[in-house]
């Protein structure tokens, strides 16, 4: 059964943010972690960006995200939403 990874996206970012948190969601697609991810509204704030990996990329994954996020600084634009495992 797929496993679902949700990141917490901030809506008020500048366009290099902006850029970056692109490169991301097509890097995840481009190496086969996915093949959609899922945009809704949380609140006024912030996104909720949602894709389903296999159970064996799950943790591949989200330490691929959290890297991602450390190296291009965007610890306050996005945040790996802790799921049940």
């Amino acid at each position: 059964m797929d496993k679902t990874i949700k990141l917490r996206v901030k809506k008020a970012i500048d366009n290099n943010g902006e850029l970056k948190v692109l490169k991301l969601k097509g890097t995840l697609i481009s190496k086969g972690f996915t093949h959609i991810i899922h945009i809704a509204d949380e609140n006024e704030d912030f996104y909720l960006n949602s894709f389903s990996t296999s159970p064996d990329h799950k943790k591949e994954v989200e330490d691929f995200v959290q890297d991602y996020i450390s190296s291009h600084d965007l610890a306050d634009t996005i945040t790996l939403v802790s799921t049940a495992k």
